[in-house]
């Protein structure tokens, strides 16, 4: 066959098609991780919106919890949660900054990523930062589709509030991506409420509450969170409500609750993160004071050269490749080398 008439059928007459082609060929990684988005939703091993949509129809109570990067994210996973939020709270307990404001969406699609290998079961939900939404519904989707198809997520979440809010929610979940509200006390917002305030504490702002959760509802979002309300507002709110309502600092009244990773383990035990572990949240272990204590042990064991002993320094060298090395040593002028060489042998045998 001539070589124009091969060429003619194995080239695309397109130039898009031809393009993508080449860059296909180009690629030296696998083609799914290329164009990798959310992992596929396996019912069986997976928890998706029906597998929520089931379980708030038969009252059972919806888990969810915040991860950051892979140990979190596989934690959560062997747990069986059902929801893990990687959430812009990272800004506060990962970054170590006051607000969760400063957060980048290049930031938050690295911890999206680094979730998203480690948790298989649960609904992954990638928060969108501040100042990646508000500004018009063209700038919304483009950051949800971001989060989905580069950060690894099946939802979103954003924070409700503003009518400009609302349309941004009805224009990420009218591209097909599913959001995740949030009303109450919305930590983006702090510049206008005055800072971490609960909200719902008089009658005016728990209508409207209850009013936001329902043009969120409205706007097609599959859960609303509550955050710092009264107890009797998130029960108002979750009974107005088709959707599940997932408490934080709201009590016990919603289909579900969610806690930050680092709060409900204890991990931030120094005086100077106090200011960031809210007062609502119960922790179920002092993980911190571990974490203290076993860095503690390890810099006096350094210290005084008991680590590493004989048990954390397993390889060996065998007699005849030590003598080959050892005269190698020599020869090289390195005596001294060589000298310190065989002593380590003579301690760690004596060892």
């Amino acid at each position: 066959m001539a070589l124009s008439s091969l060429l003619s059928k194995r080239i695309p007459k397109s130039p898009s098609l031809l393009l993508l082609a080449l860059t296909k060929r180009f690629s030296n990684v696998p083609e799914n991780t290329v164009y990798g988005g959310p992992k596929p939703q396996a019912p069986n091993n997976r928890t998706t919106l029906t597998t929520l949509r089931q379980k708030h129809r038969r009252g059972e109570p919806i888990t969810a919890a915040t991860a950051y990067d892979y140990p979190s994210g596989v934690h959560v996973d062997e747990a069986g949660i059902d929801v893990c939020l990687v959430g812009d709270s990272a800004a506060m307990v990962v970054h170590g900054h006051d607000t969760t404001l400063p957060i980048t969406v290049d930031e938050m699609l690295v911890h999206c990523r680094a979730v998203a290998r480690g948790a298989n079961r649960p609904l992954l939900v990638g928060d969108l930062p501040f100042g990646s939404y508000e500004s018009s519904s063209h700038q919304a989707v483009d950051t949800a589709v971001r989060v989905l198809k580069e950060g690894g997520m099946d939802a979103i979440k954003l924070e409700g509030g503003a009518p400009s809010r609302i349309t941004a929610a009805k224009a990420i979940v009218e591209a097909g991506i599913a959001v995740m509200g949030h009303v109450g006390l919305t930590p983006q917002a702090i510049s206008v409420l005055g800072g971490f305030r609960p909200q719902g504490k008089n009658a005016d702002s728990a209508i409207k509450v209850v009013e936001t959760a329902l043009a969120l509802q409205e706007a097609g979002c599959f859960s609303v969170v509550l955050e710092c309300v009264p107890p009797p507002v998130a029960a108002a709110a979750t009974n107005a409500l088709q959707i599940p309502t997932i408490g934080i600092g709201a009590g016990p009244f919603c289909s579900g609750q969610i806690l930050v990773y680092h709060d409900l383990l204890g991990m931030l035990q120094h005086p100077h993160h106090a200011k960031v572990t809210p007062k609502f949240c119960k922790q179920y272990a002092r993980v911190g004071d571990a974490i203290n204590k076993a860095l503690l042990e390890y810099k006096e064991e350094v210290t005084n050269r008991t680590f590493p002993g004989p048990a954390h320094s397993p390889y060996r060298i065998s007699a005849s490749d030590l003598d080959e090395f050892l005269n190698g040593l020599h020869k090289l002028g390195l005596s001294e080398a060589a000298s310190a060489a065989a002593k380590a042998v003579e301690k760690t045998d004596t060892s």
